[in-house]
């Protein structure tokens, strides 16, 4: 379990979830992805993730909510989701 002020990784990168949303990425640097999970499905006795949207967004906190996205998908399945987010995500920062 995570002390408090930590944060869950992927790819180095932490991940922050608040209800059926997730963000990834540091939101210190120029770009973070937002994931929202827009419906689930049963797999056995878990519920998982069936459609999520994906939004590659830039933190300037001066710009429009509708200006700050940069790019925009939907995906079956939260690890397709984080696959993309993650390559758009890397792609961005490392202009």
């Amino acid at each position: 379990m995570a002390k408090k002020g930590e944060f869950l990784t992927y790819k180095g990168r932490p991940l922050v979830r608040k209800d059926n949303v997730i963000y990834y990425g540091d939101m210190a640097e120029k770009y973070v992805v937002m994931l929202q999970i827009m419906s689930t499905k049963k797999e056995g006795d878990m519920e998982v993730a069936d459609k999520v949207s994906v939004q590659l967004m830039d933190t300037d906190p001066d710009k429009r909510p509708k200006e700050r996205i940069v790019k925009k998908s939907e995906k079956t399945g939260l690890y397709n989701a984080m696959d993309i987010g993650a390559i758009w995500l890397e792609r961005e920062l490392s202009k």
